[in-house]
């Protein structure tokens, strides 16, 4: 529990829970403690990276290998053990990271205890708390309604409605609703699990799962994989056994062993068992990396969804410019209304109005108990003038749903004239005369305060003129509103409307300040080929001139629109936005449409922002992107927090998603040439019934050297790619032509060499030569692979396949390294024969690489004849 909290809030009776009644509570149970985490536990981290179907496979070919007594053949097992070790290390290292990060946005809530507002963290809040409600905080638990200071929640997580709800005293809120203005004293009558939406806000929230073309990719190879590898495993063993003469010769005599080895080491080819391992090790680590530039992952996965946006809504405020707002002045409009002496006339009211009540109203709209970043600088720069709050009888708390705010005031009675003097230096000061205010004998005034294309909507009579200044004024840059005075008193404060008698009286203007990065990171995005839109409540004219300012669409004029004209149907507001740079005056509903019409489209969406407003449309994008300032609720549900709330972190975060999608990209090309050679050899020697051409340790040799470790580097290497749809078509399509190559190659020298030589493979010495020969293909053609999946190789992946393919080759002179791989040097007629072999195979790679894009074209030809969309 902090200190008393430094914030000023209502005087209330209330003294809450003492510090006893709520330990009490905490070891009893009653406390909000949820289930709810940015990363996943260690217990869930050891059993996602030990516990898999490939490491199963793999651990029972182990076993069987060590039965056989054939214990250097069983090496792949400990690689596979290193690997997962490897893979846990890092993520619990992450989420160490992660965890950390998560402290810095994790929101704590206002309680009322032993007489003090204090504030707790959110699992600290118990049973029969007296809980603040604030604007812009979502519900953490359910409870009563205590007082109300005009609170608004927007309940739309629990009805799916996504108008605001106003509440009464007496009346049951629940966790999971998010309060959009005013405030609330609530008593807490349910907690965690118990809490009516529990589950709904679990869901809201962190662990919305990707659905990704990596995973869907990668899932397709491993589904594919378990059908091949088990009844390849049995057939491999079948066929070993006929090699040795059958079960009774292997029984006798002890050739079983061989067999099982054999068979084996077409088992742990086939496994692409680095694969699932380098893909969570390069989303923790980019996760990682994310964070030390403050940028908090909610979710590893999403990190691969970044690299696939290529729709980009930005909120305007907190996004582009940093949320400061500075009050200018504030205008009068016509003659009407400039400064008079005030003469009452029958009833209380005023046929001229001075340009000090109307700025008094003002502040009084402005003055509510959370005022958002615009009333605040309002009620900054009026108090700088000397402004002290007025008389108000009741209000309606400022909906960035309804756009407006009101208060009902008494009739300012007349004070001997103007009471304003001017003081030294010419500022004007406000006398006390002018603030005494007492209800007049008819009821009182309401003043309004709100977006002018809104109230104006609402207004009887033609306002074009005063809209005309509304709009110079924004295509300055200024965020304009409207004052606008009634003579009768507001007649619903539950269910407020604009009265249509209601008149303009004078425009407020502020200014917003822009971020020094925004047009610089907006320039990253135009050359990546992101499309940007800017998306806001506030009036499109203004949000277009500072769109114009940062130079959102480069040296064309943005075009922008106002969201009330937008259609309700989704495609054809698909269409509308593709001709739409700037939206303004945007509900929260159309946020979320906005997103929604995107999506008909196939663009993958990102949405920004920081307010409540923006919570729905950021659940429903892709990828949900949310300012460490932002509202609980909408860091809430949004998968990457900018801890810092700089724009300029955004061109990282897609740099780095992109570095995974095209990098995970290659790994998987790589992989899935060894599954493909490995389940076409064994396919071959099942049918040929011939030994298999190499040891199970040759394979761990060799892919360790081509596969495993290039793997791993080049997987954390720099990649700045634009992502592109097809990842699995891409990677076989790459696979397929290096795969057959490899196997046709090995394949071929076990068919013909032994007859060429004079080998009989039945012996021992002679099946030892073959399958060295074997070998020294398979590795050469590993290496041809690798210097495909490297390319360019004018840098330094040049090096790279140079320095593996050169350990290889040290690693055979190394006698206690070539006696343990089984690694056996041609010499005489047989190296001779060798070098004939890799000549020959080098041909097949070349002719096959050749052959592929042929194949392709015409069988997709044929697919497309016959009604088949590829």
């Amino acid at each position: 529990m902090s200190a008393t909290a430094a914030v000023e809030m209502p005087e209330i009776s209330e003294t809450g829970l003492t510090v006893k009644e709520v330990s009490q509570r905490i070891e009893s149970g009653q406390s909000n403690a949820v289930k709810t985490s940015t990363s996943r536990s260690v217990k869930d981290i050891v059993r996602a990276n030990v516990f898999t179907l490939f490491n199963g496979i793999i651990f029972v070919a182990m076993v069987m290998v060590l039965v056989t007594g054939s214990w250097r053949d069983a090496v792949f097992g400990f690689v596979i053990i290193i690997n997962t070790g490897i893979g846990i290390f890092t993520e619990l290292k992450a989420k160490r990271t992660l965890d950390k990060l998560s402290i810095l946005v994790a929101s704590d809530f206002l309680v009322r205890r032993d007489g003090e507002d204090v504030e707790v963290p959110h699992n600290e809040i118990v049973l029969g708390d007296l809980l603040w409600i604030r604007s812009g905080e979502q519900v953490p638990a359910d409870g009563q309604i205590i007082q109300t200071w005009g609170l608004e929640l927007d309940e739309s997580m629990l009805t799916g409605e996504s108008r605001t709800v106003r509440h009464k005293v007496g009346e049951q809120v629940y966790s999971g609703a998010t309060a959009v203005s005013g405030m609330a004293l609530v008593k807490v009558n349910a907690v965690g699990s118990h809490s009516y939406a529990a589950t709904l806000t679990a869901q809201a929230k962190v662990y919305k799962k990707t659905v990704s073309d990596l995973n869907k990719g990668i899932n397709t190879i491993l589904k594919f994989m378990t059908f091949l590898v088990v009844p390849l495993c049995i057939l491999l063993i079948l066929s070993q056994i006929h090699t040795v003469g059958g079960w009774d010769a292997a029984l006798s005599t002890g050739e079983w062993r061989q067999a099982v080895v054999s068979a084996v080491a077409g088992v742990v080819g086939m496994i692409p068992e680095g694969l699932v391992l380098l893909t969570s090790l390069n989303f923790a680590v980019a996760a990682m990396r994310l964070a030390r530039h403050n940028t908090l992952v909610q979710e590893l996965e999403s990190v691969e969804t970044l690299a696939r946006v290529d729709a980009l809504n930005l909120d305007k405020t907190g996004t582009i410019t940093d949320g400061g707002i500075a009050f200018n002045q504030l205008i009068m409009l016509g003659s009407r209304w400039r400064e008079l002496p005030a003469q009452p006339t029958e009833g209380g009211s005023f046929e001229t109005l001075t340009e000090q009540a109307a700025t008094q109203a003002l502040y009084d709209c402005c003055n509510e108990e959370q005022p958002n970043g615009t009333g605040q600088a309002v009620l900054a720069g009026l108090k700088a003038q000397g402004y002290e709050p007025g008389q108000v009888e009741s209000r309606v708390p400022f909906s960035s749903a309804r756009k407006w705010s009101a208060v009902v005031k008494p009739i300012l009675p007349p004070a001997g004239g103007d009471s304003r003097s001017e003081s030294e230096g010419g500022r004007t000061e406000i006398t006390p005369s002018h603030l005494a205010m007492t209800a007049p004998a008819s009821g009182g005034e309401t003043w309004y305060m709100g977006a002018p294309e809104v109230i104006i909507s609402a207004l009887d009579g033609d306002y074009s003129d005063v809209l005309q200044q509304v709009n110079d004024y924004a295509n300055d840059g200024n965020r304009v509103l409207l004052v606008a005075r009634s003579t009768t008193s507001l007649a619903d404060t539950d269910n407020p409307q604009i009265d249509p008698q209601a008149e303009p009286v004078a425009l407020v203007l502020c200014s917003e300040k822009i971020r020094e990065d925004a047009e610089q990171t907006l320039a990253w995005f135009r050359e990546q080929g992101v499309r940007c839109r800017v998306i806001s409540g506030d009036n499109p004219v203004t949000v277009g001139a500072i769109a114009r300012k940062v130079r959102l669409t480069g040296e064309h004029e943005p075009r922008f629109m106002d969201a009330r004209e937008l259609p309700e149907d989704v495609n054809e507001l698909a269409r509308v936005l593709e001709n739409v740079d700037v939206l303004g005056r945007v509900l929260p509903n159309q946020k979320k449409a906005i997103v929604q019409a995107l999506h008909t489209q196939n663009h993958v969406v990102a949405m920004t922002g920081d307010g409540v407003n923006d919570a729905l449309a950021i659940k429903e994008a892709d990828l949900g992107i949310a300012m460490g300032n932002a509202a609980p609720a909408t860091k809430a549900v949004a998968q990457v927090v900018l801890v810092d709330s700089k724009f300029s972190h955004l061109p990282d975060v897609v740099a780095r998603g992109r570095q995974v999608m095209a990098n995970m990209e290659r790994v998987a090309s790589l992989f899935l040439v060894k599954t493909v050679y490995s389940a076409l050899i064994s396919l071959g020697v099942v049918l040929t019934q011939i030994p298999y051409p190499y040891l199970p340790r040759h394979i761990t040799y060799i892919g360790a050297l081509t596969i495993g470790m290039p793997a791993f580097i080049l997987a954390l290497a720099p990649n700045t790619r634009r992502y592109i749809p097809g990842f699995l078509k891409r990677v076989v399509t790459f696979a397929l032509p290096g795969g057959i190559a490899t196997a046709l190659s090995v394949l071929l020298t076990a068919w013909f060499l032994p007859g060429i030589m004079g080998w009989d493979v039945t012996k021992n010495v002679d099946l030892s030569a073959l399958r060295a020969t074997s070998a020294i293909i398979l590795f050469l053609m590993g290496v041809f692979v690798l210097a495909r999946v490297a390319q360019p190789l004018n840098s330094w992946r040049g090096i790279l396949v140079a320095a593996f393919a050169a350990a290889g080759v040290i690693g055979a002179f190394i006698p206690f390294n070539a006696n343990f791989f089984a690694l056996i040097l041609p010499t005489g007629t047989t190296l001779v024969a060798t070098l004939i072999a890799l000549g020959g195979s080098a041909l097949i790679f070349v002719i096959c690489l050749w052959l592929a894009p042929l194949v392709g074209k015409v069988s997709g030809k044929l697919l497309r004849q016959h009604g088949f969309n590829i």
